[in-house]
Formats: C-alpha cells, structure tokens, sequence
C-alpha cells in the first residue's frame, strides 16, 4: 500500500485474509513511483493500492506490468 493511505487499511485486508503491506513496512518510505513500482516486481508483489491520481501520467504500467 502506499504512503499516502491510512494505515488502518491495511488491517481491513488482512481481516479479509489478504496479505497487505504498507511502505512503511517494507522501509520504502519517500521512493518515487518508479522506484517503488520497481521494488514491487523485484519483491513478488501483485498488486499496488494508491490513491494518487497522477500515477498513470508518471508511469507507463503497460512497460512494467506486476506479475
């Protein structure tokens, strides 16, 4: 999960069963979209929530699609 989300989230997913990290869990706290989408696929991640609407204009996710 991103930064910018409250960290409560991540235990509504995680009652669901769904394993959830934030960016604080993972001490990537402050790393640009890029380098944070990087660290995702490098990691295993399947999915990236965030609430940040100018995503789609920094990075091309058709380029570096998760797994």
């Amino acid at each position: 999960m991103d930064e910018n989300l409250p960290v409560k989230l991540k235990y509504r997913f995680l009652d669901m069963g769904i394993e959830a990290y934030t960016a604080r869990d993972m001490q990537w706290l402050g790393k640009e979209n890029g380098e944070l989408l990087n660290l995702m696929i490098a990691n295993s991640f399947t999915g990236f929530i965030t609430i940040d609407n100018n995503l789609s204009f920094q990075i091309i996710l058709k380029i570096t699609p998760l797994p």
